[in-house]
């Protein structure tokens, strides 16, 4: 009782194409489509911009600095 059974998606779709005509869903459809087409560029632009940034990562160098610290000392300007 909860969904709706494919009668009721079936009437909702002729009340829908008598409302607005065959004409404008068909352009409604291709204007969705280019703007998915359009984000599907941008996330693809952006992650080939990401990929040139990895190697401006700084670079460890692997040593290790030991010592000990004695005595915290302030500044004073």
């Amino acid at each position: 009782m909860g969904s709706f059974s494919i009668w009721h998606w079936l009437i909702v779709l002729v009340i829908v194409m008598m409302i607005f005509g065959t004409k404008k869903l068909r352009n409604m459809g291709a204007d969705l489509g280019g703007a998915v087409r359009g984000f599907k560029e941008g996330m693809r632009e952006g992650s080939a911009d990401k990929g040139g940034d990895a190697g401006s990562a700084p670079q460890v160098t692997g040593k290790t600095v030991e010592g000990e610290v004695k005595s915290k000392t302030e500044s004073k300007a």
